[in-house]
């Protein structure tokens, strides 16, 4: 992220940030937010999401090994990635390019978007970064070495792959259009170079979008949503930017029957990905988030260490979540 986010979100936002990808600081977290039920909507029908295809997209990530700038793994998984969105969206971009990453390097970076319904102008936009952290700076061996990342990053691909998917299979009203973007080299930074060194795939995006003048009615940003005992609690940001879209989601996530994993607690600010979203593109966009309820420690044990692997991964989390998307799509497409 720019340098100026820090400021211009201190700025407008007066609660204290966590680095989604470095050390954090301290900040609010853990405050009951308890929403009253929402008013009961009409039986929408929706696909089901399948928990097994996506363990499976899980594990054919983490199998090609970190998934780095510049490594033979990276460009591997770009072109698979690639070869699912060609068979579940209608139209697939690709975005070749380098970015700079916060040590000067020059990085690959491989952005792929795959779009359903791209004649619908009320779009959704879902995203994830799909690269593995060069360093696993969290853990406690083995620290210059990079992660296999199955939960951050290979979770929330799979998910939105086997989201895709489903739409396919079961249809979507052709005045709503979904938008999927897997952005790449997201956690190739350190809080010594600034918030500028990370989510650099998708500040390229953003400046660059797919389509000149890209826009939708709203983004959901996945970041670690497969492990065991995840819990997604109202991410602090997504509350600041987008709190309406970010209740509307939660409420699906209730009528989906997976409340329990979307509780109604304020958690700590996290810099991620969906800041470029909100403040370059102007698409109120949330971050659904594993984050723990403790200040001090936000984040899940497995963050950033070489535990992040497949034994991790819980098909009941990947569920939980996929479902609840397959809800906002089809909750979305029923008041079209």
């Amino acid at each position: 992220m720019k340098l100026i986010y820090r400021a211009f979100t201190l700025a407008l936002v007066p609660v204290a940030l966590f680095s989604c990808k470095g050390g954090g600081e301290q900040g609010k977290s853990g405050a009951d937010t308890t929403q009253a039920a929402a008013p009961a909507a009409a039986k929408v029908n929706t696909p089901v999401f399948n928990e097994d295809s996506a363990y499976v997209s899980v594990a054919a990530q983490v199998a090609m090994g970190p998934r780095t700038p510049g490594s033979g793994a990276q460009k591997r998984c770009a072109d698979w990635m690639e070869q699912k969105l060609r068979k579940v969206c209608d139209t697939v971009y690709r975005q070749n390019v380098t970015v700079t990453g916060g040590d000067k390097k020059v990085l690959p970076c491989y952005n792929l978007i795959g779009v359903i319904n791209p004649r619908a102008t009320k779009r959704i936009l879902f995203l994830t970064h799909w690269d593995s952290r060069p360093w696993a700076d969290q853990d406690t061996h083995d620290q210059d070495k990079p992660i296999l990342a199955a939960d951050d990053a290979g979770s929330g691909v799979a998910v939105l792959i086997e989201l895709a998917r489903q739409i396919k299979g079961f249809g979507l009203a052709q005045d709503v259009g979904v938008d999927i973007l897997l952005e790449d080299v997201e956690d190739y930074g350190k809080s010594a170079w600034g918030e500028a060194s990370y989510c650099l795939g998708t500040q390229y995006w953003a400046n660059h979008p797919h389509v000149a003048g890209y826009k939708a009615e709203f983004g959901v940003l996945l970041d670690m949503v497969g492990a065991h005992g995840a819990q997604f609690p109202l991410e602090d940001l997504s509350t600041q930017y987008a709190g309406a879209v970010q209740q509307r989601v939660w409420q699906s996530a209730a009528r989906a029957g997976y409340s329990s994993y979307f509780p109604y607690t304020a958690a700590g600010a996290i810099t991620d990905d969906h800041l470029p979203v909100n403040q370059i593109m102007g698409i109120k966009t949330i971050d659904i988030i594993n984050l723990t309820n403790n200040p001090q420690d936000p984040f899940a044990p497995h963050w950033h260490t070489h535990n992040d692997n497949m034994q991790i991964i819980d098909k009941s989390t990947l569920k939980a979540v996929g479902q609840t998307l397959l809800q906002v799509v089809y909750d979305e497409a029923a008041h079209v």
